[in-house]
């Protein structure tokens, strides 16, 4: 929106979790799509993820630094072509750090973030309420939006259910959680289709989180 009635501010959603609207502008939208777009292609590119039980992830995936299943880690896509990860870029963790400082203080930007999951969102898509518990590491994570405006449920730590708090994120917008909020659930249960600013040229949601796994060599 060009003009809000109430525009937005920097919010504390619960202790350690923070929401910044507008965090990237335009050019670092555009510059971050590019290379989401690249990283998408295969080897190693956008997946389908299915889950033990057999069913499948409506929103797809690409990992880079280690790749993500459940509920677990690689170094290749061991569910998917067998092709190793694709790298985890230097540019990339110290965004990862820029976003922590600026949220919850350089006192919490100790760890080098090497894990990105990058999670593209149509309009169908959804993510139920989980936990981001596979990694070793209790560092914050950083979540960054492009595209299509969704409604993210940032819940408890101790189950699914309520209480839990829906947060519009917009294109550009930052959403950091760590220490008590570390472990809380949270999940996207819907997406705004074709609200994504049209200068983007970019038709659904990408979600860029980036964690610290806390590996040595192996999960």
């Amino acid at each position: 929106m060009d003009a809000e009635l109430f525009p937005r501010s920097r919010t504390e959603i619960a202790p350690g979790a923070v929401h910044v609207p507008d965090w990237l502008d335009a050019e670092h939208q555009r510059r971050l799509l590019d290379a989401c777009r690249a990283w998408a292609r295969p080897p190693a590119g956008l997946r389908t993820v299915r889950t033990p039980g057999g069913g499948t992830m409506t929103a797809r995936q690409v990992c880079l630094g280690w790749h993500w299943y459940p509920y677990t880690y690689a170094r290749t896509v061991a569910d998917g072509d067998g092709a190793p990860v694709k790298p985890f870029p230097g540019w990339l963790g110290e965004l990862g750090r820029s976003a922590v400082e600026d949220t919850l203080g350089p006192e919490a930007a100790t760890a080098a973030y090497d894990i990105a999951l990058i999670n593209f969102y149509d309009g169908d898509a959804r993510m139920g309420m989980h936990r981001d518990s596979d990694e070793k590491s209790d560092a914050p994570v950083v979540s960054l939006s492009l595209g299509d405006t969704c409604v993210f449920r940032f819940g408890n730590t101790e189950s699914r259910a309520r209480p839990y708090t829906d947060v519009e994120l917009r294109s550009g917008d930052l959403f950091v959680f760590g220490g008590a909020s570390r472990p809380a659930y949270h999940g996207v249960p819907k997406v705004h289709e074709g609200t994504a600013p049209p200068e983007l040229g970019l038709t659904g949601r990408l979600n860029v989180t980036l964690r610290v796994s806390g590996f040595d060599t192996a999960p």
